[in-house]
């Protein structure tokens, strides 16, 4: 398949109440693994894919080491891959259409892009990050390559407060961040099933939920008409720890 037809392939794996499951990756090996246990995509994590190369998360990882392990990925895989790009490594928007470019050059088919400011604090504004998303449409459109944006939004995820409060700003973000190009919504840190079902019922786009402690069961996201269930750090960690496991008992 071209970059194009695994971009269209991807996006129509989102479908309300049969989510595509993304077990995320964080370099060409696990990619390989969750491939070949029949994963008909793949996804990074920037936790993950930073932490593997001994950086934090936050868009430590210089951009040519991260856009190095895209390309190794894209390389060792068939199925479609997209890759959690943070703020897209820049505040001003001619470098961000830069570094995307960069990214589809690769082979990347679709991003996260988050609405928290990375290297500051808050979020953008719903205006600037609408911009924000309508200026990476318009960079993959001129490369003819429908890119899968997932927006999203970090009003609650490490944020403090009640979550119910903040569902009435999630829905107008959904609304702002779909009218400016995107194509899906991520809401990580919502664990509450019925917040998580308002959310799908007044978002526009394809709704994506983070597995974490008390999230709901897959089968429960499925219910509520969840398109996309990913699973963030979990799977490195679990590597890790398992890794560790068998070393501790090597050297005991």
């Amino acid at each position: 398949m071209t970059q194009s037809d695994k971009a269209t392939a991807f996006a129509k794996l989102h479908v309300k109440g049969t989510p595509v499951v993304l077990y995320n990756a964080w370099d060409a090996g696990s990619a390989k693994a969750i491939e070949a246990a029949g994963a008909r995509a793949i996804a990074t994590g920037s936790w993950s894919v930073a932490a593997a190369q001994g950086y934090s998360d936050g868009e430590d990882i210089p951009l040519d080491l991260a856009l190095a392990i895209v390309a190794r990925i894209t390389a060792s895989i068939q199925v479609p891959l997209t890759v959690d790009f943070e703020g897209g490594y820049s505040d001003d928007d001619a470098t961000l259409v830069e570094n995307i470019g960069r990214l589809l050059d690769r082979g990347a088919i679709g991003i996260n892009f988050e609405d928290r400011v990375v290297k500051g604090s808050g979020l953008y504004g719903i205006d600037r990050q609408a911009r924000r998303i309508g200026a990476i449409r318009s960079a993959a459109d001129k490369r003819r390559v429908p890119l899968f944006i997932n927006a999203r939004t970090d009003l609650f995820l490490g944020r403090g407060g009640e979550p119910a409060s903040e569902v009435g700003a999630a829905l107008e973000r959904a609304k702002a961040y779909a009218a400016a190009g995107a194509s899906g919504y991520f809401i990580p840190g919502l664990k509450d099933e019925g917040l998580i079902s308002r959310i799908v019922e007044g978002s526009p786009l394809p709704v994506n939920v983070m597995v974490t402690e008390g999230v709901p069961a897959n089968e429960r996201l499925a219910d509520l008409g969840v398109a996309r269930i990913s699973y963030g750090p979990i799977p490195y960690i679990e590597t890790q720890q398992s890794l560790q496991k068998a070393a501790t008992d090597i050297y005991a």
